[in-house]
């Protein structure tokens, strides 16, 4: 099943000469089998897919077809003429990533492979040897991140899939490598996205190389394109934002291969758009941006309206572009002309220019009469606009436009021009104009991208235009070509040139292709007398013509096969160019070439007034454009030779025309680019409708023929295109290997001796040095072989396994055919029994229902026989029961007669006896009542009553008052009445008097009726009155009753409440569980977050600061070495400048401020909030002062009442204590009111958040509500009840109690045995004057009782009040929290009880400082007396010594006794540097091998100790500054160092919890011994130093993670994608160019596994060794876990390669063996294997089935933690590596986004490999005593001394 197919390609003249040993004739020695697929041309789809549905014999004439749509079709064939279809490759290769990798390299394939990866796996890249070719997607894509930037980086190029950036980090590799410069051709038709893919390419560089310094000069090199696209592209038909113009743009590189600069050359702008547009085309774009824009101020001088009224912009009909905002692109132009460093007054002068040109095209112009000259309308405003831009004379310039200046020898004309001239002089002077503003912001660019610094080597990009071919082509489309031409030719013979080193470098026997270039057409065009020459010697001819110019280019170059003329025309010709025929139109030509434009004009504007315009003119010099070449560069050349020498350097007087300066520029870019190594991007437009991922392979075709891919692809067949590396070809086809030739363990001989056998053509394949090459076709047998190999193995498989199945079946079927045979025997022995067994039953059946018969028979009789005596029997026994009944009530009737008689005789007698008893209680009621009157009269007795019914008065009152409200109301209505009816009497009376006057007589009798009638009325509204009143009385009563039913309601209500407020306590209590552990987890969460942020801003602290040090060290020559008494820690802001233990009072903080300054204090934060909180103090004080001076006034004023009102001394008692009642109880109802509010905040919270789903959320709002305002009420009534007893009770007990004080006093005045006896009158006064000073002592102390009762009593009146207004903001905002969401509810109840807790923590931290402050003050006097005393008592031994010494009769030796260790280490001030110097900067970790681990701490710790010993501030901060620097100073010098980092990360950390251990906080002291305890600091608090420490120790564990991941990246990928863990599982794949890409470096280093895990097992013992905290180590292991996830799975998605079957089973086996790794290391609690799940899902993706709907399902649910994207990538990436595994459908793919679009995924698909989760550094105590430590001899500290 496959064809070789060698042959000639030949094309429009360009033909390819293959190799002669690959000639045609070759391939009829073999068959075509049937079923074989091939392409077939086809004139919709280009190429056609068909299948063989018969065998191909030789000598056959046609081909029998199966076609895709089932169409049978006969295709003719004729292999002598190289008439046969191309071989389709195997499914295998289908969608590689490099073209070249192709078995059957030919046009149908590359086309078809294009659109295979396209189309179905959306990919864009696709490697075509050298080349990339990029398709435009016209869709904006998520591939070119900062994340796939960094992934592209340091990668080789064949290892990851096609991109952009792997060509640029190839230029950048090689750049770097091979210290030459590189060059990044981009090229591609219009619309194909050549100007997108450069942009990214320098996005890349800007990135990978950013600048060293600050000057951002990336930023501005990725500046530039804005403006460039402003001022050089265009709509055209084709494309939305075309460049027409072409740019070389070089970005250089200093020694360290950073940006230091740019340069930028431009070619060929397209000058004649700014005066035409084709149909539906536009003009530049910064035209048509400023008109946009003409409507802000700064623009108003312009005099510019819509595009639409300006000929140059309206010419193409359609001044808009969808989804454009030109003025919105403009803002972005002027920003990047500031960025670039354009002033503001030339960017206004560029406008000005730009707006000029509009003008011009819009000068009227009008022809006389003759036809042979024209005029200006004087009152032009265009022009006049045109002269004030520019700054010029009106008259002159009007002038000048309609006349030319004729100069002979002798004379000078002035002559008038036509109306065609003067248009087309204006259109030139216009162009001009555009073309020399466009010049000089190119060149201002440059200037704003040069700098100072020596630039080492560049890389360029070149963007510029492809093969062009229009309807209508002319000089534009000529120059374009022409560079396409010479680009071309540059591309192949450096095609050529790398196939010949390649196959010398393997030391293959070569035969030198003889191709034939491209060199006769380049020669047509630029050589002597070709058509560039000749076009300029007809434009110096004085009446030089296009139509003559054709006409010498028809005679001149008939004869070359390069040339043709039009059968139809005179005036066009043909070039047959690479890439296709073009017909060139030769109108305008010759006026384009010339570029002429008229001296007098140009002297106008040379004499302009404004600085730019004349500057523009005047520095018009004979140079060509870009004049800056990399002649002398320092870089290697490369000479190219064509098969024709070079033409020669024309004339001096060509120099102005555009065809010279063209071809000089074009051959100063040929040598820049002959002097670089290139890179080629081919950009392909698949469709003209600008249509997202839709192929058109018509247009693709056309492209790919016109930009070289082809061309590769036939250099590439003519030799052998497939190679194979020795070791990939043993194990991809080691299964067509015998057992005999595995024994031989040199692989490269068996592959010989196995090609050898296997293809017996010799020339077919070559041995080279390290690779074995393939012609084409072979590789595709050698697949086909493979195939039929593993396809017997298959078919053996298969035939045992179901031979094996079959008899298992077998077994089986004769197991279950004895099972059915023992069950029917067993059934039918059944069947026998139940017919026996029911033949007796019915037997018995018979039996049992004869005897029911004959039984119910008897019971009937019995039945009737009981019922007749029963009915007997009865009527006797009720005949008996009425006798006996009626004597019964007889003798009840006898028995209450006589109890009638004996009760009324009773009654009788009680009757009389209660008259005698009322008679003698009334008597002695009226005693009483004597007696109470008498008593009644007394003002101690109304005091006493009214005391306790004053509040009931007062509320009586107040219902008296609601009564008498209504009352009033009602009288008020009657008295209306009263007082209508009073007006009527009145006016009825006038009526009457004036009546009798009229008629006394006669009507006297009517009068007394109508008196009588008002009299009825009046009686008829007093006995309305009377029901009224009795109404009004009888609502008071039902009042009464609603108050007592309501209060009723209101206990009821109480208990309800009780009730609902237990209940609400049970559901919170239910519920906080749950709550809880969700509020754990977000805590957790935003705890995590918050670490992380902070961890991330002391990462970049750290690197300003090392940046910092660095740019200090640059600057500084030698080493300066600070001072040892010098702190080089007060620069820095996160130290602590001062020493926090003295700090206690804000006299002390003064003094401090004072001594270091307020700039320094201004940063100590310690200082400022100190003096802050003393402000407030004062404030507070003076407030309390104020308020103590009124209270002493209002007392003065009250002494001044109480002088008056002494008799008022029980009332103001009794007031006293109703006060301090109801304070006592208003304070406890306010908290009690508190605990409510809270109770009700929390159950109200919760119950929103339950009920939020349900609909009675507003109803349990109100009702508890209405709970509250009830509760409120009753609460108030209560305290007034309670309040009025608890009153009454104090008086009674008074009472009582003065009684009994009085009846003792009476009884011992009666019992005194000496009073009647006589008292002398001296001792009468004395105990008279003791008596009154003991008064007077008694009312002072009294007084001053008083008076604190006083202070007492107005402090907490002042606390009540301010409980009040607490307690009334609370309600307020429990009212306010009611009206929000119940998520806002709870946010809002956590916000106040963080602010509640903030201002406690406050409190309690000044009250903790208060006393810390005074205990250091009590231990300082305390110290001090000490002192003192043992001075005292020194001298005093010293004295008592003195006195005895002479005494002594003989000499005595003072023995001095040992002191114990008390952990303390005692050093000079001066030996400080030599402490930082040998234990930390020359400190090495295998000095302290088999030490206690993290020794330097505990020293450090140490003398640390001894200086708060001796209360040394300033030697504890020097020593903590110093030692902070030396271990910033050694991590500097170690940054690549695992084992010093690691060392100084787990001193840092045991210095830190040496620090808080024995700080004397409670909380580090809870693990501490009694002896540990002893060893706390007791002057110093070092907490600030303790956060000090603690960033430190986060920037020493982010340097300890990169160096980890420094030396574990580059073994990733090979160790867990390419190593084969499990041998023989992976198949290797047809590898194409990229792999032997130059960037690849021979015996590059390959790791397995195994290297992975030794170097974890290095990292696991230096950090155990080094005595690190074992929770550090794991945060280690997982960062470096996620690491090795990252990496593996950035290049799992961006290799289309590992995606198979195969290495989803490694990746699942190097998985689990990293995972026993961490569970033989104890650090599978890290979280290192959730980290690694991603990893782990990816790898079962790629080995799950993906067919069915069931597989999708299977798959969504097991990539939880794979984005969509991510999923979808390595599904579009699956390769099959066998012929038995299947593609990934596309159908299927759509399945899986359907069922994942309801995913909230991030749009990234790489994973953040520099992602660094936050370290936390867990407390972890020591368990050793600072005695018991051991300062070994090797550390050199001699010095210090044990105390």
């Amino acid at each position: 099943m496959w064809w070789i197919l060698d042959g000639e390609y030949s094309k429009q003249g360009c033909s390819f000469q293959m190799d002669p040993r690959g000639s045609s004739s070759s391939m009829l020695h073999y068959n075509t089998w049937q079923y074989t697929r091939v392409w077939i041309p086809d004139p919709d789809e280009v190429w056609r897919s068909a299948e063989l549905t018969k065998d191909y014999n030789e000598g056959d004439k046609s081909l029998q077809l199966r076609l895709e749509d089932d169409t049978i079709l006969e295709y003719p064939v004729d292999v002598q003429n190289n008439q046969v279809p191309f071989l389709r490759n195997p499914d295998i290769l289908v969608g590689e990533n490099d073209l070249t990798a192709l078995s059957h390299l030919h046009e149908p394939a590359v086309l078809h492979n294009l659109k295979v990866r396209f189309l179905e796996s959306n990919h864009i890249y696709t490697y075509c040897g050298i080349v990339l070719v990029a398709i435009n997607p016209y869709e904006q894509l998520p591939i070119y991140g900062q994340d796939v930037i960094y992934a592209y980086s340091g990668q080789n190029m064949g290892d990851m899939d096609p991109h952009i950036f792997a060509v640029a980090e190839e230029a950048y590799k090689q750049m770097a490598r091979d210290e030459k410069n590189q060059s990044i051709i981009v090229s591609g038709e219009s619309g194909a996205g050549k100007t997108v893919s450069a942009k990214y390419a320098m996005r890349y560089f800007a990135t990978v190389g950013g600048s060293a310094s600050d000057t951002n000069i990336e930023e501005k090199v990725l500046a530039s394109s804005p403006i460039m696209e402003a001022i050089g592209n265009a709509k055209t038909t084709r494309n939305d934002n075309s460049s027409r113009f072409g740019k070389y743009i070089e970005i250089g590189f200093d020694k360290k291969y950073h940006i230091i600069g740019a340069n930028m050359r431009t070619y060929l702008l397209e000058k004649s758009r700014v005066v035409f547009q084709a149909d539906d085309e536009r003009n530049y774009h910064i035209f048509y941006q400023l008109c946009a824009a003409a409507s802000l101020p700064e623009f108003k001088e312009l005099a510019l309206t819509c595009a639409e009224d300006f000929f140059y912009t309206a010419h193409g009909g359609n001044t808009t572009i969808e989804g454009v905002d030109d003025a919105e692109d403009f803002e972005k132009t002027r920003q990047a002309l500031t960025l670039l460093g354009v002033r503001e007054s030339h960017q206004i002068s560029i406008f000005k220019i730009i707006a000029s040109i509009l003008h011009l095209g819009s000068v009227e112009i009008q022809s006389e009469r003759d036809g042979d000259s024209c005029s200006i309308p004087p009152q032009d405003e265009h022009l006049s606009n045109f002269c004030r831009l520019l700054g010029i004379e009106h008259s002159q310039m009007e002038h000048w436009l309609c006349h030319r200046k004729l100069v002979t020898t002798s004379e000078t004309y002035v002559k008038t021009m036509s109306l065609q001239q003067v248009v087309n002089a204006r259109n030139a002077l216009a162009k001009h104009i555009y073309a020399q503003l466009f010049s000089w912001i190119v060149e201002h660019i440059n200037k704003a991208l040069q700098t100072s610094l020596k630039q080492h080597s560049f890389i360029g990009v070149l963007d510029i235009y492809g093969f062009e071919t229009f309807e209508i082509n002319s000089f534009e489309q000529f120059c374009i070509n022409y560079a396409n031409e010479k680009l071309q030719q540059q591309f192949n013979s450096h095609v050529f040139k790398l196939e010949q080193e390649e196959y010398m470098k393997e030391q293959i026997p070569w035969t030198l292709i003889d191709f034939y270039d491209n060199q006769p057409c380049i020669d047509l065009i630029e050589a002597k007398l070709g058509i560039l020459d000749l076009l300029d010697e007809e434009c110096k001819v004085p009446k030089g013509t296009d139509q003559n110019w054709a006409q010498k280019l028809y005679e001149r170059h008939s004869n070359s096969q390069h040339f043709q003329k039009p059968r139809m025309s005179n005036t066009a010709f043909i070039v047959n160019h690479f890439a296709d025929k073009v017909e060139y139109l030769s109108d305008g030509f010759l006026e384009k070439n010339r570029d002429t434009v008229y001296e007098e004009q140009i002297n106008i504007l040379k004499a302009s007034k404004f600085p730019l315009v004349a500057d523009l003119f005047h520095d018009d010099k004979d140079s060509v454009p870009a004049t800056n070449t990399a002649k002398n560069r320092s870089s290697s050349k490369i000479s190219i030779r064509s098969s024709r020498p070079l033409m020669k350097v024309p004339n001096k007087e060509h120099k102005k025309s555009v065809g010279y300066q063209f071809r000089t520029s074009l051959n100063l870019l040929m040598e820049t680019l002959n002097a670089t190594t290139p890179h080629y991007v081919r950009c392909i437009k698949p469709n003209d409708e600008k249509l997202p991922f839709h192929f058109d392979p018509k247009r693709a075709v056309q492209q790919l023929r016109a930009c070289g891919v082809l061309e590769t692809i036939r250099i590439s067949a003519a030799g052998y295109p497939s190679r194979w590396t020795y070791h990939d070809f043993f194990n991809r086809y080691r299964v067509l290997m015998k057992k005999r030739e595995l024994t031989n363990t040199d692989k490269k001989n068996i592959c010989k001796s196995v090609l050898e056998s296997l293809i017996k053509d010799p020339d077919k394949f070559q041995f080279g040095r390290t690779k074995i090459f393939f012609r084409a076709g072979q590789v595709a047998y050698l697949e086909k072989l493979r195939a039929d190999k593993f396809r017997e193995a298959t078919i053996m498989i298969q035939k045992t396994v179901r031979g094996w199945l079959q008899k298992v079946k077998y077994r089986r079927l004769r197991a279950a055919t004895l099972t059915l045979q023992r069950f029917c025997r067993g059934y039918l022995a059944r069947r026998l029994a139940e017919h026996l067994r029911r033949t007796r039953a019915a037997i018995v059946f018979q039996k049992q229902y004869r005897m029911l018969k004959a039984r119910r028979a008897y019971l009937r009789i019995y039945r009737a026989t009981v019922i007749i005596q029963s009915f007997t029997r009865g009527m006797f026994v009720r005949r008996s029961y009425l006798q006996v009944l009626k004597e019964h009530k007889a003798t009840i009737i006898q028995k209450y007669a006589r109890g009638w008689m004996a009760r009324r005789h009773f009654l009788r007698q009680r009757d009389a006896a209660i008259v005698i008893q009322c008679a003698f209680r009334r008597l002695k009621a009226k005693q009483e009542l004597k007696a109470l009157k008498i008593e009644a009269r007394s003002a101690e007795h109304l005091k006493r009553l009214n005391v306790g019914m004053e509040n009931k008065v007062v509320q009586l009152q107040r219902k008296i008052d609601d009564q008498n409200k209504e009352f009033k109301s009602l009288s008020e209505q009657l008295s209306a009445v009263t007082s209508t009816h009073a007006m009527e009497v009145e006016k009825l009376k006038k009526e009457l008097a004036h009546y009798q006057q009229n008629q006394e007589a006669d009507t006297s009798l009517q009068l007394q009726e109508e008196v009588q009638s008002l009299r009825t009325e009046l009686q008829k509204a007093q006995s309305e009155r009377r029901v009224l009143e009795d109404a009004h009385n009888k609502e008071n009563g039902e009042l009464r009753k609603r108050v007592a039913d309501l209060e009723h309601e209101n206990a009821l209500l109480k208990d309800e409440k009780e009730y609902l407020n237990n209940q609400i306590l049970r559901q919170s209590k239910a519920e906080s569980s749950q709550s809880s552990v969700e509020e754990n987890l977000l805590m957790k969460k935003e705890l995590e977050e918050e670490r992380s942020r902070y961890q991330n801003l002391v990462k970049e602290y750290s690197q300003l600061e090392q940046r910092y040090e660095t740019l200090r060290d640059e600057q500084t020559p030698g080493h300066r070495k600070n001072p040892s008494n010098q702190s080089s820690l007060e620069s820095d802001s996160n130290y602590p400048s001062i020493s926090t233990s003295e700090i206690g009072d804000t006299e002390d903080a003064l003094q401090q401020v004072e001594e270091i300054g307020i700039e320094k204090a201004a940063m100590d934060m310690t200082v400022f909030l100190k003096l802050q909180k003393r402000v407030r103090e004062l404030e507070q004080e003076r407030k309390k002062l104020q308020v103590q001076l009124e209270k002493e006034q209002q007392d003065s004023k009250k002494v001044q009442a109480e002088l008056q009102n002494n008799g008022l001394d029980v009332d103001q008692d009794a007031d006293i204590a109703y006060n301090s009642l109801k304070r006592q109880e208003l304070e406890s109802e306010n908290k009690k009111l508190k605990n409510d509010l809270n109770e009700l905040r929390k159950a109200v919270a919760d119950q929103a958040m339950q009920d939020n789903s349900t609909h009675s959320s507003p109803d349990s709002y109100s009702l508890l509500l209405n709970q509250l305002k009830l509760a409120n009420e009753e609460l108030e009534v209560r305290k007034e009840e309670v309040l009025i007893l608890r009153t009454q009770i104090m008086n009674a007990d008074q009472r009582r109690l003065s009684g009994k004080n009085m009846e003792p006093n009476i009884n011992a005045r009666t019992s005194w045995p000496n009073s009647e006896k006589h008292v002398d009158q001296e001792d009468a006064i004395e105990a008279y004057h003791g008596v009154c000073q003991t008064n007077r002592l008694l009312e002072a102390q009294l007084q001053a009782q008083s008076l604190e009762h006083e202070e007492v009593v107005e402090h907490l009146k002042a606390q009540v009040e301010a409980l009040k207004e607490e307690l009334d903001k609370q309600q307020q905002t429990f009212c306010q929290t009611l009206l929000l969401s119940p998520e806002a509810q709870v946010e809002f109840g956590v916000q106040q009880e963080i602010s509640r807790l903030t201002n406690e923590n406050l409190d309690f931290k000044e009250l903790v400082e208060k006393l810390e402050k005074n205990e250091r003050k009590l231990k300082k006097q305390l110290k001090i007396y000490m002192k003192k005393v043992q001075d005292l008592e020194a001298a005093q031994a010293l004295a008592q010594s003195d006195r005895r010494h002479h005494e002594l009769t003989r000499q005595v030796t003072v023995q001095r006794k040992e002191k114990d260790f008390q952990g303390m280490l005692e050093y000079h001030k001066e030996d400080e540097a030599l402490l930082i110097r040998n234990l930390v900067t020359d400190l090495k970790p295998q000095m302290l091998s088999g030490t206690v681990p993290c020794l330097p701490a505990y020293i450090l710790y140490m003398c640390i100790r001894h200086a708060d010993y001796t209360n040394d501030d300033l030697k504890v901060h020097s020593l903590l500054s110093s030692t902070i620097n030396g271990i910033k100073k050694v991590l500097k010098k170690h940054n690549d160092d695992f084992e010093m980092t690691s060392f100084w990360l787990s001193n840092t950390c045991r210095f830190l919890h040496c620090l808080k251990q024995y700080s004397g906080d409670e909380g580090f002291m809870t693990q501490n011994t009694a002896k540990q305890n002893e060893h706390c600091l007791k002057n110093f608090d070092l907490t600030e130093y303790r956060q000090v420490l603690s960033d430190l120790s986060i920037q020493i564990y982010q340097q300890l993670i990169k160096i980890a991941e420094g030396l574990l990246q580059p073994m990733i990928v090979s160790a867990m994608l390419e190593n084969e863990s499990i041998q023989g599982l992976s198949g290797v794949r047809p590898t194409g160019y990229r792999k032997r890409s130059s960037s690849m470096v021979d015996g590059e280093n390959s790791y397995c596994l195994e290297a992975i895990v030794r170097q974890m097992n290095s990292f696991h013992t230096v950090l155990c060794d080094q005595g690190l905290d074992p929770e550090i180590i794991l945060q280690v292991f997982k960062q470096l876990f996620y690491m090795i996830n990252a990496v593996t799975l950035n290049n799992l998605l961006l290799r289309k390669d590992a995606c198979s079957w195969s290495t989803g089973m490694q990746l699942r086996y190097n998985i689990s063996q990293l995972e026993e790794w961490l569970r033989g290391k104890n650090l599978h609690q890290s979280g290192a294997v959730q980290t690694m799940e991603p990893l782990i899902q990816a790898a079962q993706l790629l080995q799950l089935k993906k067919k069915t709907h069931e597989d999708a399902e299977a798959i969504c649910s097991l990539c939880t933690s794979l984005s969509t994207q991510q999923i979808v990538k390595i599904l579009n990436l699956y390769t099959p590596l066998n012929e038995f595994e299947e593609r990934v459908t596309v159908s299927f793919i759509r399945t899986i986004q359907a069922q994942l679009q309801e995913r909230n995924d991030p749009q990234q698909l790489l994973l953040d490999s520099k992602h660094v989760f936050p370290v936390l550094f867990p407390y972890n105590p020591s368990a050793l005593t600072m005695d018991s430590i051991h300062i070994p001899a090797c550390l050199n500290l001699e010095f210090l001394n044990e105390v």
